[in-house]
């Protein structure tokens, strides 16, 4: 895992390698090991490096034999051993054992297309002085990030943004026209980024430039399979066939020349992946957790639950409302863009600590969006269910009724509440019984209220991947969730372990256990109210019974009741600042209006009101030259004093 940045010059201006030390310098956290450049007055291909494998011979950027081909790399190959031979055979050279040269060998080799031989995560540039392209990568599911600019003059790319902002030919300018997308999800689906001009490589795609021509060139080379129904396997079979796949692309993501551990929540994926690691290594497995303060919001009794039952060498963090604060500002400058969930700085913490023990943790993100694991799927496939019979109700009962249950005091607060969540108090469409039912935030009559001018469909994205598969219904919710929602979960992971400069794997995410899940029937996903059905049964002799099918609880934090709090007052009070960020772009009387129903009790704005508060500390950040305001913290805390 290291961090990566570049340009290749399309003009005639002139360049200095200068400008790709500053790039390097803005993300050294990514690579404190070391650090190295390529440049040939075309092309300037930069590296921070995390020694991982090949500690003394893994130098980046890294060439061929001739030194006419050039690569900066990020990720892990996990196959590259197994490629190797066959590369040698074709009369290649290595001079070291790192994935690193089997990429280079393999584009030497087999040209753009090598990226259908790696199995690993992955984001890579590689220049080809010879023909004058630069060829770069992302993975098949997004698991390792690479942000691109491209003008007439120049393409520039990096692991993250704050680096191509060093570069002085890009403006650093808020890409306003997202503002609708950003307040319903959190964040941005598409390949735009809030920063206007530079855009994502999406995952399973990759981009050649031609520095002579100046024309950049983007293909798709790999997506999640369609539903195909296999006829004639048993229930035992696919579990079975679960459990040898799971048990092999744990074995795979072992593969390291320094210490590694493994993240565990106490829930069934993280657990089952350190139980499998427990009976594949000999060395005691590290485990780490994080929890806060507030038990009913902690998952550390389960994580330790686990951990005894395996035999696991456990270390937990516990951090509270100041902690969380204190930490918020730098987490958003780490991320880049506004932080979509407040787990990410939970995460965050716990590699903090993990980062002090090992250099290379498991996770396990992905198995959720793989097998349907959250309730959101079953919910909406009852709702699907019964909105197809109560369309016939006419259309003036259903909003009467409707408008019975919103005004009406025979109606507990909390059944009032269930009762706007299904069929019955919604629109029978996607966007009303999904989208806005589990995802958004703010509602598009808020929307409007907030925002002036042509306002997009904030959907849009997420509804084209939903509507372009043709199989089940659950098969559409994961296809769109895994192009979406778990792509922004991947940068998360990504951007708060790199934070703490530590690699973060995730062998849920092995391309071909992704294209074995996308084949799994429905009712091994989704049986009765259990989800992950078949994940759970491929584990059962691993794990305690009451571990593996307990109720979920997602990574919860006590964000609604630190909201409560005295102390979050003048965090409110900073969004409504005339001459701040949020001014310019959001009708503050109506931001304003918000605070004070929370404040009531009239209404629990607490997602809404996380979203302004991370949209008001990045435009700081980054736009309005008011960063050091709260670069140390919002609040006093002794615990991120020492992380910072």
């Amino acid at each position: 895992m290291c961090g990566i940045s570049g340009f290749v010059k399309l003009g005639r201006t002139p360049e200095s390698a200068g400008n790709l030390h500053r790039m390097l310098d803005t993300i050294r956290h990514r690579g404190p090991d070391g650090h190295g450049i390529h440049e040939d007055g075309v092309a300037f291909l930069g590296h921070r490096r995390l020694s991982i494998i090949d500690v003394a011979g893994g130098h980046q950027p890294m060439s061929n034999e001739s030194g006419s081909v050039w690569i900066t790399f990020n990720g892990e190959i996990f196959n590259h051993a197994a490629i190797r031979p066959q590369l040698e055979r074709a009369g290649h050279r290595y001079v070291s054992r790192c994935d690193t040269e089997t990429i280079v060998h393999a584009f030497e080799e087999y040209g753009t297309s090598c990226v259908e031989k790696f199995r690993g995560m992955f984001a890579f540039a590689i220049w080809d002085a010879n023909q004058q392209t630069l060829f770069c990568a992302r993975d098949r599911l997004g698991i390792k990030p690479l942000y691109y600019y491209v003008s007439d003059k120049l393409f520039a790319f990096a692991s993250e943004i704050k680096a191509l902002l060093k570069l002085p030919e890009i403006p650093t300018q808020f890409e306003d026209t997202l503002l609708p997308e950003y307040l319903t999800f959190g964040y941005v689906s598409s390949d735009k980024t809030l920063f206007k001009g530079i855009r994502k490589l999406m995952p399973g795609h990759t981009l050649t430039v031609n520095a002579g021509t100046g024309t950049v060139q983007v293909k798709r080379y790999w997506d999640v399979p369609e539903f195909l129904t296999v006829s004639g396997k048993s229930d035992e079979a696919w579990i079975r066939e679960c459990r040898e796949r799971l048990e092999q692309t744990v074995q795979m993501r072992l593969m390291s020349d320094v210490p590694l551990g493994m993240f565990l929540s106490g829930g069934v994926d993280s657990s089952a992946i350190a139980a499998l690691m427990k009976r594949m290594r000999t060395e005691p497995v590290k485990t780490f957790a994080v929890g806060y303060e507030e038990a009913a919001y902690s998952e550390l009794s389960y994580a330790r639950q686990v951990s005894k039952a395996i035999g696991t060498d456990h270390h937990e963090i516990v951090i509270g409302p100041d902690d969380f604060f204190n930490a918020l500002p730098r987490l958003i400058w780490h991320e880049d863009e506004p932080i979509s969930w407040p787990s990410s700085v939970s995460l965050y913490f716990v590699s903090h600590l993990a980062s002090q023990q090992v250099k290379v943790v498991l996770t396990g993100e992905g198995s959720d969006e793989l097998f349907a694991g959250y309730y959101r799927y079953q919910h909406y496939l009852f709702n699907r269910r019964w909105a197809d019979l109560y369309k016939f109700v006419p259309p003036f009962l259903r909003k009467g009724l409707r408008h019975y249950i919103d005004c009406s005091g025979l109606f507990s607060a909390d059944l009032r509440r269930k009762l706007q969540h299904t069929f019955i108090g919604r629109d029978l469409n996607v966007e009303s019984l999904q989208l806005d039912n589990f995802y958004g935030a703010f509602s598009a009559a808020e929307r409007r209220n907030m925002l002036s001018g042509d306002l997009q469909n904030p959907y849009q994205t997420y509804l084209d991947y939903w509507q372009s598969r043709k199989g089940s219904v659950l098969s559409q919710m994961l296809y769109a969730d895994q192009k979406t929602y778990l792509v922004e979960l991947l940068m998360k992971q990504d951007q708060m372990s790199m934070a703490c400069s530590i690699e973060s794997r995730v062998p849920f995410l092995d391309h071909p256990f992704v294209e074995f899940a996308s084949q799994v029937p429905d009712n091994l996903k989704i049986r009765g109210k259990t989800g992950k059905y078949i994940v759970k049964r491929a584990v059962e002799d691993l794990l305690p019974h009451e571990i593996i099918y307990r109720k979920k609880m997602g990574f919860p934090t006590p964000l609604r009741q630190w909201f409560r709090e005295k102390k979050c007052e003048p965090l409110f009070a900073s969004l409504l600042d005339r001459k701040g960020f949020l001014a310019e772009y959001l009708n503050l009387d109506y931001v304003r209006d918000l605070i004070g129903r929370q404040r009531s009790g009239a209404d629990d704005a607490t997602d809404r009101l996380w979203r302004l508060l991370n949209l008001h500390i990045w435009g700081n950040t980054f736009f309005t030259g008011k960063r050091d305001q709260n670069w140390d913290g919002l609040f006093e805390s002794r615990l991120t004093k020492e992380l910072v």
